[in-house]
């Protein structure tokens, strides 16, 4: 029997899991490509041999998703399989229709063949969108179990933009453990803070060696998932993070839909910025679709590191690079934290954007006056650097998770805005994970 041919689209993380974990060995299958989309870069490289096994001696090629109809008529592909996350559902067949027309079927490889099973306890933390405070509901879930005196491991999605062969499995206990590994922007916004908290974190290419090191680490595992995809582990407490600033997105996106449909949790963020009616809307698709789920409701409060006023300042607002790109949002906490302190007017940085920056504008003109803090690459770093220093204004203030003064070279003042999860009322996740946590204890 010939073997059927694949190719497996994707955004450089779920495409390389779900390769290992179904196709790899699978000898009834010929993977032909990867494609790649979403984040700049890491099209027209190799997935290695030695990640990719004996069949595949050469590695596999990574490819430009614009060329996905060409290839599939050109390779006599036979299936696509969707692997990546925060597309409307409406983008999802688009992309099903390309496929159909260009002679291939088109696939979704769901949780249950795709999720690996953990020998420690596991709380999956996800989203319906990137951007509604996912990191931070996974930082204050390790947190309340550190506090109950557990060894916490977080393992982060992947993001391998760099050499997947040295990526294959990274472990970060201390900050210059980060340091040493040369990460992104976009890694080092995911990893710098839990490592502060007393976490260790795990991140990588092979999910099955990630999970085996990270067990021997932990008491229970956390996985802070990236964008609005499903866990990779099987969890024991699935929770869901919905953001009624974007509310019906819950029920609109893929897998964020999943992710809402398989919560034990549903925590519903940043009701101290959205409209009541927006909260109320997103609690009643919650129950429309899982009305088992326990709510969390929460506020997402923004704090403002001291530094120069801000009441009459020319302000340059950087933000979290994902929650404005394939997020879709047109502001984040920067902007937030820079309105409450006096920021009256903010200095739009598109004309001054450099090198990369301006495609990036070009590719998302949702983005409002602010600057996407986009550094894929040292020269993207390079680029964000150099378009802070040409955009007139007094004061920076920072909205990504990371220490941007320590990694960039400006003159201007940086202002770092801090966010943490606040929930409103009863139940709380302490009060939902307290008597789990009790059955999670080692033995003595």
């Amino acid at each position: 029997m010939s073997r059927r041919r694949i190719v497996i689209m994707g955004a450089g993380g779920r495409d390389f899991h779900d390769f290992l974990v179904l196709h790899r060995d699978d000898a009834s299958v010929e993977v032909v490509a990867f494609t790649a989309a979403q984040i700049p870069g890491i099209a027209d490289r190799i997935f290695p041999a030695s990640l990719a096994g004996s069949r595949y001696p050469h590695g596999i090629r990574v490819l430009p998703e614009e060329d996905l109809g060409d290839l599939i008529r050109s390779e006599a592909v036979d299936e696509v399989f969707l692997a990546y996350s925060d597309l409307s559902h409406e983008d999802v067949m688009h992309k099903a229709s390309l496929v159909l027309a260009a002679g291939a079927d088109f696939r979704l490889a769901g949780p249950r063949s795709t999720m690996l099973e953990s020998r420690r306890p596991v709380v999956a933390v996800c989203a319906v969108r990137t951007g509604a405070g996912k990191s931070q509901t996974a930082r204050h879930v390790g947190r309340l179990l550190l506090d109950a005196g557990l060894r916490v491991a977080l393992v982060r999605h992947p993001m391998p933009y760099g050499d997947l062969e040295a990526m294959r499995v990274q472990r970060f206990a201390t900050l210059a453990d980060v340091d040493a590994a040369h990460p992104t922007v976009e890694e080092r916004e995911e990893y710098e803070e839990p490592v502060r908290a007393g976490m260790v974190v795990y991140a990588g290419v092979d999910y099955r060696a990630v999970l085996e090191r990270a067990e021997a680490d932990a008491d229970v595992i956390v996985w802070d998932g990236g964008n609005n995809d499903v866990p990779f582990f099987r969890p024991d407490l699935h929770v869901t993070v919905a953001d009624p600033l974007r509310p019906g997105h819950e029920l609109a996106y893929h897998p964020g839909e999943v992710n809402l449909r398989l919560a034990d949790v549903v925590v519903v963020n940043k009701v101290d910025s959205a409209r009541p009616e927006d909260v109320d809307a997103v609690a009643a698709n919650v129950a429309s679709v899982n009305p088992g789920a326990v709510v969390v409701r929460a506020a997402s409060p923004v704090t403002l590191d001291p530094g120069p006023p801000l009441d009459g300042a020319r302000v340059l607002v950087v933000e979290d690079g994902p929650t404005l790109t394939h997020g879709g949002m047109p502001f984040g906490a920067g902007t937030v934290a820079a309105r409450g302190a006096g920021a009256a007017d903010l200095v739009d940085p598109r004309p001054y954007a450099v090198g990369s920056l301006v495609d990036t504008f070009a590719r998302y003109p949702g983005i409002g006056p602010v600057l996407p803090a986009m550094g894929y690459s040292a020269e993207q770093v390079d680029d964000l650097a150099a378009t802070v220093r040409a955009t007139p204004c007094d004061v920076v203030v920072s909205g990504t998770p990371i220490d941007l003064d320590r990694l960039l070279d400006v003159e201007q003042p940086v202002r770092r805005a801090r966010y943490a999860l606040a929930e409103v009322g009863s139940p709380t996740l302490a009060e939902v994970l307290a008597p789990r946590i009790e059955s999670w204890r080692p033995e003595p």
